[in-house]
């Protein structure tokens, strides 16, 4: 399957993130923690280029920590500055406004040496669709100051949000890029909900899904399941018609319902119910 999505309001989003980003001093990018590279999106490594950058590891509670730390190391060494948080749960968030001021540090000393006080900082919040942008912000601000939902396309328009007397945000629409050069970046963030599940094939993403969790994680499904004997199976279709047995996904005199089954599997991976899992 060829993984590619971009809507006509990706464009025009895009379109306005880079004229906004004339009044912006900080970007900071909303990273899915479980695909911490496949997520983070070249168009906005471009487009800010000039500006400070911070990275938020997001769904840090979702994914294998010690990757998440690895991820975390690997960007700072890059020159980012980055924090993991969970944001349903505000854990890490705290450390949040430290790190954008670490990452403005030159533009704050800027300010007072031109007597320039209380100016707050103005960043803008941009990831690629449903990594949880605007539940992070909720979680910031400590109140619910824009909508959330668990679908892509939530965050219609841009939207500025006052955190602080020292900072304030421009939340903007989840956008990827127009064409993903390898595909397996397109399949994890379709895997994540990046991409609308109206477009996609569940028994496709299932099925790639269990041969990258038999890979990086091969006790996950025989312990989530209680199938004993499933990491021996070859066959994925096999493998799937189990679980859809096991979880009383059945058709009427047709035996196993292998699409209802994938998008049990498939949830349970965005719930994290088949563990913290970390695809990249």
């Amino acid at each position: 399957m060829d993984y590619q999505w971009y809507p006509g309001h990706m464009a025009k989003a895009k379109r306005q993130m880079q004229e906004d980003l004339k009044v912006i001093d900080c970007v900071i990018e909303i990273l899915d923690a479980r695909i911490p590279l496949s997520s983070k999106n070249p168009d906005i490594d471009r487009m800010a280029e000039k500006k400070a950058r911070v990275l938020i590891l997001n769904k840090a509670d979702l994914a294998d920590d010690k990757r998440t730390a690895e991820m975390k190391r690997m960007y700072e060494e890059k020159g980012f500055f980055v924090n993991a948080v969970n944001s349903r749960n505000a854990e890490g968030i705290k450390g949040t406004v430290d790190v954008i001021r670490s990452a403005c540090s030159e533009k704050i000393e800027r300010d007072l040496r031109k007597g320039i006080k209380n100016r707050p900082i103005r960043a803008m919040i941009a990831g690629v669709p449903n990594s949880g942008k605007s539940t992070f912000i909720n979680a910031l601000s400590g109140r619910n100051c824009v909508k959330t939902g668990n679908k892509p396309g939530v965050t219609k328009g841009r939207q500025w949000v006052r955190l602080s007397k020292d900072v304030e945000f421009l939340d903007t629409p989840g956008i990827l890029w127009p064409k993903f050069e390898d595909q397996t970046v397109g399949l994890k963030n379709a895997l994540i909900g990046s991409i609308n599940d109206e477009i996609l094939f569940p028994e496709e993403l299932a099925y790639e899904l269990i041969k990258i969790i038999r890979v990086r994680y091969p006790s996950v499904l025989e312990a989530r399941y209680e199938i004993e004997g499933l990491e021996a199976i070859d066959d994925i279709n096999e493998i799937v018609a189990k679980i859809a047995i096991k979880r009383g996904c059945i058709k009427k005199r047709a035996g196993a319902d292998n699409e209802k089954a994938s998008k049990l599997i498939i949830n349970e991976f965005r719930e994290g119910r088949l563990g913290k899992l970390t695809l990249d």
